[in-house]
């Protein structure tokens, strides 16, 4: 079964009475995993019946053998036919690659700009949209790389804040989501008129002293110093919400679009780096990078249900099945250790299992879900 996003719900409304009866683990998972200090993508398969997770191949990417070029970012296309990854060390731009998903053969590629991050692609355009981090040029306003796909023609680049991160899509396909790391900001980008139309200033006063759950306030104020630190958006998937992840101030941010305001703030665990609503739109899990843990939050009560260790101690990705029974964490491991992917079992808030990996596995996306 291929999942696009509009089909996720469908799956979900469709057998909603029978995944509470572990009808997850009758199935196998795939999911692709880029390994940044390796220049290798793997593509891993969960067994949900005999909880076994093993690599089914690892794809070289990059073209230069003595160098790292980093895959970083990774996305599959609403078909489930082809995946992406970005490559961010380019020297100086970075690269788009296509691969098909049966054979897992490069069908193509494109250039982008400084570092090439977080990428989606919308179902209401077809278009795909890259945020281009710049992690390594000046502290200046990079761009959002909007890519023809079929083609791999760069069709527009948008210019955005510093260090934009985090790049997600709504279900419909309208809006893309992303944030700018230094300036503290939520930026909405129209996906048809390929224009900036909102920005958000994130980090008001209540943000560096919330506790729990609490009220926020939108500012216009740009502050020389980033508070939030955002690294990561992620919209609800039937509300008008869209998550933050505020790595500098140890919390989550929840932001009406209609009212385009800060409603709630939910305090966290070090430095949340990544997080992903479930398709249901109950559960909100986030890796906690600065401590190598995983939590997992009820929306509904604002309360963090568990906190799990990880099996390293720098988690990075999250990627949430679609029958919302798993989590599936990236761990890019310290130094020369080897990376990993943590299953973490959505039901029983426990660690599943673990999936070993080469270095420093870093982007994740879920491919399909097989009976």
């Amino acid at each position: 079964m291929i999942f696009s996003k509009a089909a996720k719900i469908l799956f979900l409304a469709a057998t909603v009475f029978v995944i509470g009866n572990n009808i997850g683990q009758a199935q196998n998972y795939y999911l692709y995993v880029a390994l940044e200090s390796e220049d290798e993508v793997s593509l891993i398969r969960y067994d949900g019946e005999t909880n076994q997770g093993t690599i089914k191949e690892t794809i070289k990417v990059g073209v230069y053998p003595t160098e790292n070029e980093g895959p970083h970012g990774l996305t599959v296309s609403p078909d489930g036919d082809y995946w992406f990854v970005s490559i961010a060390h380019g020297n100086p731009y970075g690269k788009l690659w296509k691969y098909n998903t049966e054979t897992n053969e490069l069908v193509g590629q494109t250039e982008l700009g400084m570092f090439p991050a977080s990428m989606e692609i919308s179902e209401k355009t077809g278009l795909l949209y890259v945020v281009n981090f710049n992690l390594h040029g000046d502290m200046e306003p990079s761009t959002v790389s909007v890519v023809d796909p079929e083609s791999m023609t760069l069709v527009a680049d948008i210019e955005t804040g510093i260090m934009p991160h985090g790049s997600r899509i709504n279900s419909d396909g309208s809006y893309q989501y992303h944030v700018s790391m230094m300036t503290d900001e939520l930026i909405q980008v129209n996906t048809s008129d390929l224009k900036i139309s909102k920005r958000l200033h994130l980090a008001g006063d209540k943000d560096t002293h919330s506790s729990g759950m609490s009220s926020g306030m939108q500012t216009n104020e740009v502050h020389a110093e980033p508070i939030c630190k955002p690294t990561w958006a992620d919209p609800h998937p039937t509300e008008n919400i869209v998550y933050v992840a505020c790595n500098g101030s140890d919390t989550i941010v929840e932001v009406n679009t209609k009212e385009w305001k800060v409603t709630r703030r939910f305090q966290t665990g070090k430095a949340p780096y990544n997080l992903e609503v479930s398709h249901d739109g109950r559960l909100l899990v986030a890796s906690y990078k600065g401590e190598g843990a995983t939590g997992v939050w009820d929306l509904n009560s604002g309360k963090e249900l568990a906190r799990i260790q990880n099996s390293r101690r720098v988690s990075h990705g999250v990627a949430i099945s679609p029958d919302n029974r798993y989590a599936f964490i990236s761990m890019e491991g310290v130094g020369g250790e080897p990376g990993s992917v943590d299953v973490i079992d959505l039901e029983e808030l426990n660690r599943a299992t673990v999936v070993e990996t080469g270095k420093q596995a870093g982007g994740i996306i879920m491919w399909k879900v097989e009976d």
